[in-house]
């Protein structure tokens, strides 16, 4: 009897591994099946002939690339709606899987760069052929440099990954000369500006709300006051937000131009929200946790509209070379604009938002809970410091990655907060116990240290491993 309960139970055993590697299995099946569509639609669709295997193979790429992006970039912007509980992690993936392919559809642009970020010079290339076997080769390295860094459940630049791609493939094919260092400079200088400028600015706002509201006797009549400011401020921020990064493409504006609509916006939003703060307040507990429900729409509104702007701007990534590509087999131009078709425009605006439902929730938790603690107040402080941080940044004409903004943000808030907790609480209590005093960390090292080294060797990794596909494919082919 003994023996068959063993039995029983390695089966059961059995049976379980067997439906959680199945229920793995699942989301790479489909997304499988996704990039074997686009080879499809490519071979269909696109009416190219000659070259034709060269473009199936490169659209494939570009979804697969799409899907990555979707995996891991996007986590940025939905985790602190997930770690402060604004949204569940199913209702946060769907918005924002939508609001990620409403952006690359309708604000994704109409053109796009042939050479992302002007990295390397088109001219200098020896010819179309090897500009599309750069291109592609540069797509493969980042996609799977991103594939490894989701893996290992760090965010990373995609932005960052595609420009050292580019620019390792570019130097393989053309020579060091074709590569414009400056735009090297700036984006090196970008990895220490992007998240120290945005963790300030988040660590700045959490403690304007904790000296104004939430140390205040009275909570509750401090937030009548300042939680519609600071709603009206997050408004403007991210309408100026929008006009200059979501719908530069459809609507080109001047930065003065939405700087000024956005400061109206927000003047309007805090006149319109005060009484309905007024009214919420009503009956409600001096706590700190009714103060932070003030801000649950914010922090979601904020997520949606920072989506749908990494829609509208990342989509390139990964048709941007893509379309390149199509460029340079169809009409043999490797510089100038690259019209792009809608069906290129679906493969990354689709490849974003189904990379998102299928991996994209591991990366959501870990930014948005295993970095450091987040509730509302936080979330808000987090989000509208990416919004910020980036209008600063097109201000000074600085090149900055949304994944350091929103990283570094979170460091912010989580620094913020071991700091206080450990110097401001300890001036309250005798020296003799704040000796045997254990410090608090409330900033996960681990996470840290795993992310910090992912961002410094993207540049390089991308660029080698581009410049290794792209050597085999141009002494093969």
């Amino acid at each position: 009897m003994a023996k068959i309960d063993k039995d029983l139970k390695r089966l059961q055993r059995l049976e379980t591994g067997v439906q959680s590697l199945s229920r793995q299995l699942v989301p790479v099946g489909i997304a499988v099946t996704f990039l074997a569509m686009i080879g499809v639609a490519a071979g269909t669709l696109s009416g190219v002939h000659t070259g034709w295997a060269l473009f199936v193979a490169a659209s494939i790429i570009g979804g697969y690339m799409a899907l990555n992006i979707g995996a891991n970039d996007v986590a940025n912007n939905m985790s602190p709606a997930v770690g402060s509980r604004a949204l569940t992690i199913t209702t946060a993936v769907i918005a924002a899987a939508v609001f990620e392919a409403a952006g690359a559809i309708i604000a994704g642009g109409e053109v796009v760069s042939t050479v992302a970020s002007g990295i390397i010079d088109p001219a200098m290339m020896p010819s179309s052929q090897i500009f599309a076997y750069a291109m592609m080769s540069a797509l493969l390295a980042a996609a799977l440099w991103i594939n490894l860094a989701t893996w290992l459940g760090a965010p990373v630049s995609t932005t960052h990954s595609i420009v050292g791609a580019v620019l390792g493939a570019g130097i393989v094919v053309a020579g060091f000369e074709a590569a414009d260092w400056s735009v090297i400079a700036r984006i090196v200088a970008s990895w220490v500006i992007s998240p120290v400028t945005g963790g300030l600015i988040a660590a700045g706002f959490l403690f304007y709300i904790d000296r104004t509201i939430l140390d205040r006797k009275n909570k509750l009549e401090a937030a009548r006051f300042q939680v519609p400011i600071l709603v009206g401020i997050m408004a403007g921020t991210f309408s100026t937000y929008l006009i200059l990064k979501g719908l530069a493409r459809i609507m080109p504006t001047p930065l003065e131009l939405a700087i000024l609509a956005g400061a109206a916006i927000g003047v309007a939003s805090w006149f319109l929200v005060r009484p309905f703060i007024a009214r919420t307040l009503e009956g409600k507990e001096n706590r700190k946790a009714s103060v932070g429900e003030l801000f649950t729409i914010p922090v979601i509104c904020g997520a949606c509209l920072l989506s749908f702007a990494h829609g509208s701007n990342d989509v390139a990534n990964a048709i941007g070379p893509l379309a390149a590509i199509y460029m340079a087999i169809t009409e043999g131009v490797t510089d100038g604009a690259a019209p792009l078709p809608t069906w290129i425009l679906l493969i990354g605006a689709l490849g974003i938002s189904l990379g998102l439902l299928l991996f994209g929730p591991k990366l959501i938790r870990t930014v948005g809970s295993k970095i450091t603690k987040l509730n509302r107040v936080r979330a808000y402080c987090v989000t509208l410091s990416a919004g910020i941080t980036v209008i600063i940044a097109s201000t000074l004409g600085m090149p900055v990655s949304s994944t350091h903004v929103a990283i570094g943000a979170l460091f912010g808030v989580g620094f913020l907060r071991e700091g206080i907790a450990n110097n401001g609480k300890s001036k309250k209590k005798p020296k003799e116990k704040d000796a045997n005093r254990k410090t608090r960390y409330l900033v996960r090292r681990g996470h840290v240290v795993t992310i910090v080294s992912a961002w410094v060797i993207t540049v390089p990794a991308t660029g080698l491993l581009s410049a290794a596909i792209a050597f085999t494919m141009t002494v093969l082919f």
